[in-house]
């Protein structure tokens, strides 16, 4: 786990933010990880079984908790930007058939195979918060190349898969699609309880997405531009051009994060200058200091005692 977090650029004690933001290149490059450390090329079925939409916050709890599954996801379909920035969900539906499909931005990338079985548990446990125990789809869709052995596939979602599919996709008979909850809903929860989650939805810009990636990497101690440029699937020159054309430079922007943060810890009168200093990476308390005043006209002891009226 620890290889796996280091080669995705996060701490893993950070997901459980639910205002987190993690790139896709990340998540698919931790399970790729995750794959190699287990040595199973497999992963992404032994994944399947646990999980989980109704465990993604307020998201999960908005779309299980619909009145029927038909509801549910057009709810799915509404939040999505909340919760992934470039990914794609859309539904059709034939006089029998009932076909709910999940496109990614970075589908066919190394490391992606595990990814896609793992969010075909994703939506398939959609389905299972709204029908029967013994349910099982007419087929699942996989936008992966046919694997040497598909028994297993097939073992793990107890249906037929099609690979080299446009994308991953659960299908079901039509008739589903009025099926209520198996759980009677606990809560009222409302996109716009969503939106509070993430105010403007997931990072879309690049800036905004290099900011999230900045603070996140502060947080694990080390922040380098080679490091997030690769977290972005981009090179660090078209990184350093965006970045200017948003008039910023890397140095910069790194900078006010590392402001922001300090701002943030400093109103927190239990977390020492010491402590922040650390944290943030600057090797004393004296250089914290100066980069602090620097960038805001006050000391960070001037700072608390400022907050503190």
């Amino acid at each position: 786990m620890r290889h796996a977090n280091r080669a995705a650029g996060f701490d893993v004690e950070l997901i459980e933010d639910g205002n987190f933001y993690i790139p896709q290149q990340s998540v698919v490059g931790f399970v790729d990880a995750m794959a190699r450390a287990v040595g199973d090329t497999n992963l992404g079925l032994l994944l399947v079984p646990n999980m989980n939409v109704a465990a993604y916050g307020t998201f999960g709890r908005f779309v299980t908790e619909a009145d029927n599954l038909e509801q549910a996801i057009v709810r799915s379909i509404a939040a999505l930007h909340y919760h992934s920035t470039y990914d794609g969900l859309s539904v059709t539906t034939t006089a029998d058939e009932l076909r709910l499909g999940y496109t990614f931005a970075l589908a066919g990338s190394e490391g992606y195979g595990a990814v896609a079985c793992a969010a075909a548990g994703e939506l398939l446990s959609l389905f299972k918060a709204y029908l029967p125990n013994y349910w099982r789809p007419l087929r699942v869709e996989l936008d992966i190349p046919v694997p040497c052995h598909t028994s297993p596939f097939e073992d793990v979602f107890k249906c037929p898969v099609i690979f080299n599919a446009p994308a991953v996709a659960i299908v079901a008979e039509r008739h589903w699609l009025m099926a209520a909850p198996r759980r009677p809903s606990r809560s009222i929860v409302t996109l716009h309880d969503v939106a509070r989650d993430r105010p403007g939805g997931a990072p879309r810009s690049l800036l905004d997405i290099a900011v999230a990636q900045i603070r996140a990497r502060l947080l694990t101690g080390d922040v380098s531009i080679d490091d997030v440029a690769r977290s972005l699937d981009t090179s660090i020159r078209t990184l350093q051009r965006e970045l200017q054309h948003a008039g910023t430079d890397f140095r910069s922007l790194t900078t006010s994060v590392r402001t922001q943060r300090a701002t943030e810890m400093l109103r927190d009168g239990s977390v020492s200058i010491t402590h922040i200093s650390e944290d943030l990476g600057y090797s004393s308390p004296a250089g914290f200091s100066r980069a602090f005043r620097k960038a805001t006209g006050f000391g960070p002891r001037e700072f608390r005692a400022k907050e503190r009226g």
